[in-house]
């Protein structure tokens, strides 16, 4: 099996590691792609675990990948190879089917499973699984019986379930000694999954490396004229560019080397669409009908897949394959020389403000960026052009984000509680969950009734963990099989196959649930993000993806029969939801806090309070509410101007929408504190959304509510300091800034922490319904001052200082915040004489003195009176006698007396 594989040189020394007997039962494998270690690692270790002589039971190794087309295609290359080594090469086929004659049956030694379907059985050594299967079946066997291996590959993707598992299997391995653990990572992250795989006191798990296998490779760039990302995603022209670079390189390559094939990346399934579609336009052109163009991502049924990851076989067309980040490092796709990359990714991203979590596009981390170039080197000299520049590829991340840290936890966090971790509490993970989003996971679980109030798993959670869905719409399949058993559905022709197999009672509502969850937790555009539209387009069969979600409707519709239903919603419908409405219905049970409704501009407001408007032209902007299955951020003209856009929904009633989101009603009066007076309307709403509103009278109790509410919001600027209130509030700071306790703290988050100390009796009042207009905070504030201190306030910071010539003149204090000094602005006249500067606050601080001109301009700025007259006033005297004749400047300032008045008045 090893010929021509570079990791066949390292399978000696993983076998040292792995043997029977050897210290450690675990290893990782860190081997770059094409290296061989998916092929060969596998084999090797159900070799090292079959008993010798023979035994009661073959060894069952387990290997994950994270996605199904490469657990199929891994477990095709892997069952050929053993058939070929078994029976020689001279079989007849091609090698790469996995049925019938040729290299060898899949479903024998060699199988897979993965969702919906498996290829595997009693004599299976080696299955191929993706991970959410594993996970279920710890979950459903926490031993793993049976399973004396398992072999975790790609784990440097990050991938969330994978994560899990690396938790989960070090702690069955702690139980277990007999279990063999393996990961394999294509990145230099191998140290960090030692330590994980070696936790409980046997140190790190040996590392078994490989050099790398890669053929020279050239690197191009070809930056398009216009930006990757316009207000609606990625541009059209921008796409444009990567099809019209991809077809000339792959002519160009072609003209050396007929052999060559292409793999194109662009970030999801729209954008391989419309790439694929422009390079058929260009093919069509062409005398010879130009190359083969392949699709490759999640919705391309799996035969499909197949073909495109296979080989182009003995006088095959040349092939163009457009692929999402699928083909990035789980798979190798046979005869690619060329890889053109858009440079740009599709992660998960969740917006905590708004509650949403999905995909967005992104430029992809340089260690993709190698990754995927490096398929144009696994079998030979190859080229890479990237459509971008080279600026872009070095600002560019270093590694993907772990999908842990940025996408929805609702899911995981029901996988740590049913395993008996919750939260991942001592679980030995990559990451930790982020502490805000696994809080909102588990809130939404215990509202599902999945959790108990102390995070541990209900039984009706365990229901549900047995689902292969998100927890939400497994929900929304067991209560929606129940409550929609009476509704009329589509007649009998427009539905699946599945529809003339007798189910007994509530055959019909467990089939319209199975349908919509089928359609919305598999991965389909909705056009125009109308999903009763694509339901119809499935129920048809003219959906390209309508086989694939027919086998997964019959599952759910399985699974939704096998399980008992949890405690039904209190919104039961009053009776029969209308054919129009069920899929709506089935989504807003799943998402009740999407329910939406239309709003005065055309754009929609959700149950959790989040606007959004729907894609330009979408079929369903007549439609009062709507049951939204998908809600991401966005700009430009999707959006309206919301930064959200609804991706998937469906059309609602009122009454469905009430019926389905029926724990989010409520009716109150709501009392507001706005423009200085309390109001009140009696409101009826589901969740933010308002559905009726009538103004009413407040009581006490209510409106002193609103006016609490309304300070904490907006402070006590809401009420308005007076002058005067402003002023004392100034004196009081400055006294507790210098001399602190007993003097009372006055700034704004000290004030509104006692409010009942100081402001309870106009606090009433505005709560009876007075204006705030009426209120003056001065007198409130005087309440805060200590007894029996309060009777030297006026000594310790005076409102009025009296100069020398008897005028009373106010003192400015700094603000509350402010470290400043008080001033004192007073006409140099009215101080002659005055040789020691006053201090307050018990002496600590010295007024600083603006000495004004008779026209009340700044003549000088000093805290020290006696020097100033002693130096700096000779020069003002000779600069402004003859300015202001009129008024006293003389020689000597200590002994002339202090005036207010002119010399004529004098």
């Amino acid at each position: 099996m090893g010929d021509g594989l570079v990791f066949a040189r390292s399978l000696g020394r993983l076998a040292a590691v792995l043997r029977p007997g050897a210290p450690a039962a675990a290893a990782v494998v860190q081997a770059p792609p094409g290296t061989g270690k998916t092929t060969l690692v596998p084999p090797l270790v159900a070799n090292l675990l079959a008993p010798a002589g023979g035994g009661l039971r073959n060894p069952r190794v387990v290997v994950t990948q994270p996605r199904r087309v490469a657990a199929r295609s891994a477990a095709r290359r892997l069952a050929f190879l053993d058939g070929r080594g078994q029976e020689g090469t001279g079989q007849e086929g091609s090698g790469q089917e996995g049925t019938g004659p040729d290299g060898g049956s899949l479903g024998g030694r060699v199988g897979y499973t993965v969702r919906g379907e498996r290829r595997a059985g009693p004599e299976t050594l080696v299955e191929f699984v993706t991970p959410g299967i594993l996970v279920r079946r710890l979950l459903a066997d926490p031993g793993l019986e049976g399973t004396d291996a398992v072999v975790l590959d790609e784990v440097h993707e990050r991938g969330l379930e994978t994560d899990l598992l690396l938790g989960m299997l070090s702690e069955v391995r702690q139980l277990r000694g007999d279990l063999t653990l393996v990961a394999m990572s294509a990145t230099l992250d191998a140290p960090r999954f030692a330590s994980l795989l070696g936790a409980g006191g046997t140190g790190p798990a040996p590392v078994v490396d490989c050099p790398s296998a890669l053929h020279p490779l050239e690197v191009r760039w070809a930056p398009a004229a216009t930006p990757r990302l316009d207000g609606r995603g990625v541009s059209r022209a921008f796409l444009d560019h990567v099809a019209d670079t991809a077809a000339a390189a792959h002519a160009e390559a072609l003209a050396t080397d007929p052999c060559t094939d292409a793999l194109v990346f662009v970030p999801g399934a729209r954008e391989v669409s419309h790439v694929a579609a422009r390079l058929r336009d260009r093919g069509r052109s062409r005398p010879e009908g130009g190359a083969e163009v392949l699709e490759l991502h999640g919705q391309v049924a799996p035969d499909l897949q197949d073909r495109a990851v296979s080989g182009r076989g003995p006088g095959g067309r040349p092939r163009i394959i457009v692929s999402t980040a699928l083909a990035e490092s789980s798979l190798t796709v046979p005869g690619v020389r060329l890889v053109v990359d858009s440079g740009l990714a599709r992660e998960p991203r969740r917006d905590t403000a708004r509650g949403m979590t999905g995909l967005v596009t992104v430029s992809c981390s340089r260690a993709s960026a190698e990754q995927r170039a490096g398929r144009a080197a696994r079998q030979g000299p190859g080229t890479v052009i990237r459509c971008y520049d080279q600026k872009g590829f070095a600002a560019a991340p270093a590694h993907p984000t772990p999908e842990i840290a940025a996408a929805d936890l609702t899911g995981a966090a029901l996988v740590l509680a049913c395993w008996g971790a919750p939260g991942g509490e001592g679980l030995a993970l990559p990451d930790a969950p982020p502490p805000a989003a696994l809080a909102d996971a588990v809130r939404t679980l215990q509202d599902l009734g999945a959790l108990d109030s102390s995070g541990r798993a209900t039984d009706l959670g365990r229901t549900l963990s047995r689902i292969p869905a998100d927890p939400r719409l497994a929900r929304a399949l067991l209560d929606g099989a129940v409550l929609l058993k009476d509704s009329v559905l589509l007649d009998s022709s427009a539905q699946p196959e599945s529809a003339a197999r007798p189910g007994g009672p509530g055959q019909e509502g467990r089939r319209a649930a199975a349908e919509v969850v089928a359609m919305v937790s598999t991965d389909l555009r909705a056009p125009g993000a109308d999903l009763t539209r694509l339901l119809a387009g499935l129920r048809s069969g003219k959906d390209p993806a309508a086989r694939r979600w027919r086998e997964e409707t019959r599952r759910l519709e399985g699974l939704a029969r096998e399980q008992v239903p949890g405690t039904v919603p209190p919104g039961e419908p009053a009776g029969p939801v209308p054919a129009a409405e069920a899929p709506g219905f089935v989504v807003a049970l799943a998402f009740p806090e999407r329910v939406a409704h239309r709003v005065a501009d055309g754009t929609y407001l959700l149950a959790s309070g989040t606007r959004a408007g729907l894609p330009a032209g979408s079929a369903l902007a007549g439609y009062e509410w709507l049951a939204v299955a998908e809600v991401s951020r966005a700009q430009g003209r999707d959006a309206a101007g919301t930064g959200a856009v609804i991706r998937a929904a469906a059309p609602l009633g009122a009454e469905t929408a009430e019926a389905a989101a029926g724990h989010l009603l409520t009716g109150r009066v709501e009392a507001r504190f706005d423009a200085g007076r309390v109001t009140a309307r009696r409101e009826r709403r589901l969740g933010a959304i308002v559905l009726s509103s009538t103004p009413v009278r407040p009581s006490v109790a209510e409106g002193r509510e609103a006016v609490a509410r309304a300070l904490a919001a907006g402070g006590l600027g809401i009420i308005g300091w007076s002058p005067a209130a402003d002023a004392l509030r100034r004196r009081m700071a400055l006294v507790r800034r210098e001399l602190g306790a007993p003097w009372p703290d006055v700034s704004e988050s000290a004030l509104l922490a006692r409010l009942g100390e100081w402001l309870a009796p106009e606090m009433e009042k505005l709560a009876a319904g007075a204006a705030a207009g009426g209120i003056d905070l001065a007198e409130p504030l005087r309440r805060l001052l200590p007894w029996p201190e309060a009777s030297r306030f006026g000594e310790l910071a005076p409102e009025r200082l009296q100069v020398p010539s008897g005028s009373w003149v106010r003192v400015d204090y700094p603000d509350v915040d402010d470290a400043g000094r008080p001033v004192v602005a007073v006409k140099l006249q009215e101080c002659f004489g005055w040789a020691e500067t006053p201090r307050l606050a018990a002496g600590r601080v010295p007024v600083l003195f603006h000495l004004l001109s008779p026209a009340g301009r700044p003549l000088a700025v000093t805290d020290d009176l006696a020097s100033f007259w002693s130096g700096p006033y000779a020069q003002v005297r000779a600069e402004m006698r003859g300015r202001y004749p009129k008024h006293p400047w003389p020689e000597d300032p200590w002994t002339a007396p202090a005036t207010a008045k002119t010399k004529n008045r004098m």
